[in-house]
């Protein structure tokens, strides 16, 4: 074996650390998914002309491009420095834009989900609309956060760009008191706010399944980063 290749099966390793994890968990939130469409009414209405179940599709492809799109565009700028190699000095605002649009057209999608399948939850209105007030303002306070002390640039992975970024304390103010990983815990509470909104029973099940795939994302993905970058 030549050091040469040694190398390379290192830099290997480096870029697919934790996605054995990714694929495995994602199969199992998939199945989980499907298994839930069995619930009568998941897969009932249309919306420009697409069924349910189109909606659904598209929901999963946009959250596993976004991911696939995270998970190589850090990787590769961690530890190869490409996307600065592609696109010079303005290498993190060309992945902020592709990362902003990505992220943006999931909740989108999944009020055009929620639009096809509305009033197939079995819960009252009252009950419906109280429960998506809470989850909005807690998201809503999440993104307010996120702005005030922790910059979107941060939250969109600036340090894995930004040497200098590296250096910044940890925050620990607004709803990041609350957890550390707030934007997780609570900033994906908007999507069960729509679906509660709008009482679909399919935007609930996909709610849940962006909800935990982000979780997925950050142990295979992230969690391995900030080693890298901040040490154990």
């Amino acid at each position: 074996v030549t050091k040469e290749n040694m190398m390379s099966a290192s830099k290997c390793r480096l870029l697919f650390e934790g996605q054995l994890l990714h694929c495995a968990a994602l199969v199992v939130l998939l199945a989980a998914v499907f298994a839930c469409l069995d619930w009568p009414g998941a897969l009932e209405g249309r919306f420009l002309g697409l069924d349910s179940l189109h909606w659904i599709w598209l929901v999963v492809l946009n959250a596993v491009l976004h991911h696939v799109y995270v998970w190589f565009c850090w990787r590769g700028e961690l530890h190869f420095g490409l996307i600065s190699r592609w696109f010079g000095v303005r290498s993190f605002a060309w992945f902020a834009t592709g990362f902003a649009v990505l992220f943006g057209a999931r909740p989108l999608m999944l009020l055009a989900l929620g639009w096809a399948n509305r009033g197939t939850l079995p819960l009252s209105p009252m009950v419906a609309y109280g429960m998506a007030t809470l989850c909005f303002g807690l998201a809503g306070y999440t993104m307010y956060s996120v702005k005030r002390y922790f910059s979107f640039g941060r939250a969109f992975g600036l340090d894995h760009f930004d040497v200098a970024c590296r250096r910044l304390p940890l925050v620990r103010s607004g709803i990041f008191r609350l957890s550390a990983n707030a934007m997780y815990v609570f900033g994906f509470l908007a999507l069960w706010g729509i679906a509660l909104l709008l009482r679909s029973k399919a935007a609930l099940v996909m709610a849940a399944f962006s909800h935990l795939y982000i979780w997925v994302h950050y142990f295979a993905t992230e969690q391995p980063d900030m080693q890298h970058i901040y040490g154990d």
